[in-house]
Formats: structure tokens, C-alpha cells, sequence
């Protein structure tokens, strides 16, 4: 659903109750470019990654196609950059119930300084009982890079919402697909490599591939239905 002619900023369900916002932009001298937020729709709302704050008007529009923006419970940030979280303090003043949801290191460098309520940290293999939606949330400092990074997986229907990882150039117009996310984002990731390279990616990403989920919510391109524990090992081979 089109929710905003101007920036085309869609929403789509991509499994049950999870909704990916997405909005195409342009990289200065480079290709196409998106960003994605996703919304959790529950009994205690989450949307996870707010983009920029310059894109907050469209996106909280689009969250409002869906739910009242107000309802929101939890605003979640994989780590500390503007397009995870550069509206969170627009988002809390709109949902008065709302608090941000992060890992315990991104709390305490960052997010209790900056945003408006303190946050809710989870630590390393906590979950969270949004309601039908458990969300388990994963340390991985420095992957794909940032010392505080952590990523979630909803239990409930195995979808992984993996930050930067399998980052898609291109508008991700295809809300979700089966075809192959991996060529296209190691190509980017050869042209400009966010990757940190520290030296437990490898066992970091094996980790997270044991989680078998079977939905990968990529905050820049397509999200990706499949066996997503075997395109996480395919990853850590290509990182090396």
C-alpha cells in the first residue's frame, strides 16, 4: 500500500502482523537506495527502526495506515545511527507510552542520554512478550559494525529483523522475496564496506544462523523468505 506519493513510502505485510515500511531514496553519486522500518502489530506495538528524522512524517504516516501511532509501545534500534533511530524522540513524543527497546551497551553509551525515556534493555538472549509476537534479541557487537549492535528475531514466526546485514542497493520494491538477496549485497558490500571485520563475526553469524529464521526483515532492500540460517553461514563464508 502506497501511503505517501511524494517520498513513495509504502507498507506491506511481509508475515503475520509484521509490516514493512519502506521508503526509496537517492545516494548522492550512487545507485538507488531504501530504507525499512518494521512494525509489529500487537497487544504492545513495536516498530523497529524509525529512519531519519527527516523522514518521519511519511513514515509515521505509514505506521498510521496500519495502527494508531499513539498505541506504539516500543520503538527498537538495531544501533545508534540516524536512519535507526534518527526520529526516535519525534516517536515517543506521539506514543506518551512508549519507550525505546535496545540492547543493555546501546543504553548506556547512547540511548539513556539521548532520547526522551529511558530505554528498555534487553540483554543477550532475553525475549520480550509483545503479546502473540516473542522477540529474542542477540548482542553482536561490531556486526556488521558498531560496538553496541544487537539484532531481534521473532520466535513466534521466525522472522529476523538483521540491521545492515544483506544490505540491497536499489529501491527494495518487492516487499518480499525468495530470489537471491546475497550477490547483490556482498557486491554493495565489496563497493563500500560498512563491515567492521572483527574477529568473532564469523561465530557471531553462526549463532544467529542457528536461530533458523525463515524470514530475514533486511533494513535496505527486499525482505527475504527462506531458509535463513543457511544464507547466514553462506555470509560468514563470504566475510570470511
Amino acid at each position: 500500500m502506497l501511503t505517501n506519493r511524494e517520498t513513495g513510502t509504502n507498507i506491506q505485510e511481509i508475515a503475520h502482523g509484521i509490516y514493512r515500511i519502506n521508503t526509496p531514496v537517492e545516494l548522492p553519486g550512487g545507485p538507488g537506495f531504501s530504507f525499512n522500518q518494521y512494525l509489529i502489530v500487537d497487544e504492545q506495538p513495536l516498530l523497529f527502526h524509525t529512519g531519519p528524522r527527516k523522514l518521519f512524517a511519511p513514515i509515521s504516516q505509514a505506521v498510521a495506515a496500519v495502527m494508531p501511532v499513539e498505541k506504539l509501545r516500543y520503538v527498537g534500534l538495531s544501533h545508534f545511527e540516524a536512519d535507526e533511530c534518527g526520529s526516535l524522540n519525534d516517536f515517543l513524543a506521539l506514543a506518551p507510552q512508549a519507550s525505546p527497546l535496545c540492547g543493555t551497551i546501546a543504553a548506556m553509551v547512547s540511548v539513556d542520554d539521548v532520547a526522551a525515556r529511558p530505554a528498555t534493555a534487553l540483554a543477550d538472549g532475553e525475549r520480550l512478550v509483545l503479546g502473540s509476537h516473542t522477540m529474542q534479541w542477540f548482542d553482536t557487537p561490531h556486526v556488521p559494525h558498531g560496538w553496541e549492535c544487537g539484532m531481534v528475531m521473532d520466535v513466534s514466526t521466525g522472522t529476523f529483523f538483521c540491521g545492515d546485514l544483506f544490505t540491497q542497493p536499489g529501491s527494495g520494491e518487492v516487499a518480499l522475496t525468495r530470489d537471491d538477496i546475497l550477490g547483490p549485497s556482498e557486491a554493495f558490500r565489496g563497493a563500500m564496506d560498512y563491515y567492521a571485520h572483527g574477529k568473532d563475526t564469523g561465530a557471531i553469524l553462526a549463532r544467529l544462523a542457528a536461530a533458523q529464521p525463515t524470514t530475514l526483515a533486511c533494513m535496505h532492500g527486499s525482505a527475504w523468505s527462506g531458509d535463513g540460517g543457511a544464507l547466514l553461514r553462506q555470509l560468514a563464508t563470504s566475510v570470511g
